[in-house]
């Protein structure tokens, strides 16, 4: 767990330098970071589509996760659930921050793997390269959506923290053939993020969750038939 409690640190230090910086920072100032890091991570976004894409053995399969995982979130209400949740502890527009901050913290291929490998092998290395490229992107968004961008810091702890208890059941199921599919729908909702910082449209990314699980059940049941 020491790469995990590196990478909260280091989300943690980055949002508390990245609020001090907007203090300082004036509205037009703001706006125009707004803009940046919407265009950041939709090209963030576009890039794991495009990389991932290619090399995928299942090209449908990332429609029918968010068709499906779609259906479960606005049957749950998620998005309505964490705003609310959000709105008890900020105003403004941070529950798009903070939908924004998660997506890119929990969905990266890092932070699946590097649990894994520091449970399994006691290797350190893809969170510790993790926890430096969050300390940035928290810094930045944090200049923009302010300190509570610090709260992803506790949903990666458990994100993190669940594969790494899991470890040992599901590391035989963590192919790059499942990695693959996860990270063409998490790039998908990632751009989605994007788009609506931007103000293009706004999206239910929240809403959309679910379907980074359809990819996982699929695979598992694919491998328990011997498909």
């Amino acid at each position: 767990m020491i790469g995990t409690i590196v990478n909260v640190a280091t989300i943690l230090v980055g949002s508390a330098l990245g609020s001090i910086f907007k203090k300082g920072v004036g509205e037009r100032y703001q706006d125009i970071l707004m803009q940046a890091m919407g265009l950041a991570v939709t090209a963030l976004g576009i890039s794991s589509i495009v990389k991932y894409l290619p090399d995928s053995h299942y090209p449908v399969l990332f429609i029918v996760s968010l068709a499906v995982g779609g259906l479960i979130g606005e049957r749950l209400n998620l998005e309505s659930s964490f705003k609310s949740a959000v709105s008890r502890i900020s105003k403004g527009n941070l529950a798009e921050g903070l939908t924004t901050a998660i997506m890119l913290f929990c969905i990266g291929t890092l932070s699946i793997v590097g649990p894994i490998e520091s449970a399994l092998n006691g290797n350190h290395t893809y969170l510790l390269s993790n926890a430096m490229l969050d300390g940035i992107t928290s810094m930045v968004l944090a200049s923009t959506f302010g300190f509570g961008i610090a709260w992803s810091a506790v949903v990666l702890l458990c994100w993190q923290g669940l594969i790494y208890v899991l470890a040992g059941t599901v590391a035989g199921y963590i192919t790059p053939e499942l990695l693959t599919e996860i990270s063409i729908v998490g790039g998908v909702l990632i751009l989605s993020s994007g788009l609506s910082i931007l103000g293009i449209k706004h999206f239910k990314t929240m809403n959309m969750i679910p379907a980074l699980f359809i990819p996982v059940i699929f695979i598992v049941i694919k491998n328990m038939l011997g498909l």
